[in-house]
C-alpha cells in the first residue's frame, strides 16, 4: 500500500463510517444505506486475529508434487501473520481432482461447520469444483457461524452459491499460493487486512497501475513474494472507449466469479439470483466476471447464455476482468463483449483487475459496494453491510 502499512488500512476501516482509502486516494465517509424491509441482511464473518485456525483444504484440484515447495512456502507465511493451520485430506494430489467429489464435499462442509475454524482457504481453484454440487446441503450450511471463505477461479463455483443461497459473504480476488504477494498492487487491498475487518467497515480500491501478462510459474520460484507487473492497466467503459470525458457511477451487492465455471450455474437452483435479490439484494446487483479460458467466440456464446438466462435482469453495471484470450480470425475478445452486450442499458465496464492477469481487486461477495468510473476516478468502495 502506497503511504499506509496494514494498522493504517485496519485502524481507518475499522472505524465506523470511515471508508479506508488504499494508495493515495481518499474517500469521505459514505453514509450507510436505508435497509429494505423485506431484505434480509448479509451475514459477515468475525474479523481473523492472530491465533485464528485457517483451514486448507482443496475442493476442486489439489496440489501436485512440483508445487508442494510453493504451497510449504504459503502455509509457512500464514503462520508467521500469527495464523494456525489445519490441513485437510483433500489437498496433495497430480490428479484433476484432490480427492472423489463426496469426500472433498464432505472435507469442505466440515470446515466451514466446525466453529474451531475461522477461515477457509483452498490453495488455488481447478476444473471439476461442479462435481461435489450432490453432496452438499447447502440449508445446513446456511445455519453455521460465518467464515471467511477465500478464493477465486474455480472456487466461485461454490462461492456464488453459497453466498446466494446462505446470504453469507465471500472474499473473491486471492488463493491460498498468492496469499504472500503482498501488495499485489498499490492501490488494491489485501486479503488478510480484508479478512481483518468487522462487520460495517468500509474500503475503497483503485485501478492497478501495472498488470502481469503470463502465470506465475510457482514451480521456478516458490518462495515469490511479488507479482511481475509489467503492462499498463486501463479500465474502459464499452461503447465509449474514445470518450475521455465519460462519467459513471453505479452501485449494488457485488456478486460473481469465473464465466468459464459460473456460466453452468443458470436454469439450477445454485444459480438463484432472482432469489437472491429479493432476499438480500433490493438495490441491484453490481455483477462482475472474468474469462480464463474462453476463446472469443466461447466467451461470446457464455454471455449471451448468462442475458437469456437473466442473470443481468437486476444489474446496475456489470464489471469484466482482464482476458488473455487471443483473437479468433478477425473476432476480438471486445467484440465478443460487443455482440452480447453493447445494447444494454447499464454500463460494462471491462479490463477491470479481475481474474487470471494479476493483480485483483478483492471483492466481497454480498458487499455493497460502488463503482465511480470517470477521467480523474476509477475505483470500487465496499461497504460490509
Amino acid at each position: 500500500m502506497t503511504g499506509m502499512d496494514r494498522r493504517d488500512f485496519l485502524k481507518l476501516a475499522g472505524m465506523a463510517g470511515v471508508t479506508a482509502a488504499l494508495g493515495t486516494s481518499g474517500c469521505a465517509p459514505a453514509a450507510s444505506p436505508a435497509a429494505s424491509p423485506a431484505a434480509s441482511a448479509i451475514r459477515y464473518p468475525q474479523p481473523l486475529q492472530q491465533g485464528d485456525v485457517i483451514g486448507v483444504t482443496a475442493p476442486s484440484a489439489g496440489v501436485g508434487a512440483q508445487l508442494e515447495p510453493r504451497l510449504t512456502f504459503c502455509l509457512d507465511s500464514l503462520r508467521r501473520l500469527g495464523y494456525k493451520r489445519r490441513l485437510g485430506r483433500c489437498l496433495l494430489s497430480d490428479k484433476i481432482v484432490s480427492a472423489p467429489a463426496a469426500e472433498r464435499a464432505d472435507e469442505l462442509t466440515a470446515m466451514l461447520l466446525d466453529d474451531a475454524v475461522a477461515a477457509v482457504f483452498p490453495p488455488w481453484g481447478g476444473e471439476l469444483l461442479i462435481d461435489i454440487f450432490p453432496y452438499l446441503d447447502f440449508e445446513r450450511l446456511r445455519k453455521g457461524t460465518p467464515k471467511w471463505l477465500i478464493g477465486y477461479s474455480d472456487l466461485a463455483t461454490f462461492m456464488l452459491p453459497y453466498t446466494v443461497l446462505t446470504g453469507i459473504a465471500t472474499m473473491h480476488g486471492s488463493d491460498l499460493l498468492e496469499a504472500p504477494i503482498h501488495p499485489t498492487a498499490p492501490s488494491l487491498a489485501w486479503w488478510g487486512d480484508v479478512a481483518r475487518l468487522p462487520a460495517g467497515a468500509s474500503f475503497t480500491q483503485q485501478a492497478a497501475d501495472l498488470y502481469q501478462t503470463h502465470d506465475v510459474d510457482w514451480q521456478k520460484d516458490p518462495t515469490a513474494t511479488s507479482f511481475d507487473r509489467t503492462e499498463p492497466v486501463v479500465w474502459k467503459c464499452l461503447g465509449h472507449e474514445a470518450d475521455p470525458a465519460h462519467a459513471i457511477t453505479a452501485k449494488g451487492r457485488l456478486i460473481g466469479g469465473t464465466l468459464d465455471v459460473i456460466g453452468m450455474l443458470p436454469g439450477t437452483s445454485y444459480g438463484d439470483l432472482e432469489g437472491f435479490v429479493a432476499a438480500y439484494a433490493p438495490e441491484g446487483l453490481l455483477f462482475y466476471l472474468d474469462n480464463c479460458d474462453f476463446n472469443p467466440a466461447q466467451y461470446c456464446r457464455m454471455l449471451h447464455h448468462l442475458r437469456l438466462a437473466g442473470w443481468f435482469r437486476h444489474a446496475t453495471a456489470l464489471l469484466i476482468g482482464r482476458t488473455a484470450a487471443q483473437d479468433l480470425r478477425e473476432f476480438t475478445p471486445r467484440d465478443a463483449l460487443r455482440d452480447a452486450l453493447g445494447d444494454l442499458t447499464i454500463p460494462v465496464i471491462y479490463d477491470m483487475d479481475i481474474g487470471h492477469l494479476p493483480p485483483q481487486l478483492m471483492l466481497v461477495n454480498g458487499a455493497l459496494a460502488t463503482l465511480s468510473f470517470s477521467e480523474v476516478q476509477r475505483s470500487l468502495a465496499q461497504q460490509l453491510v
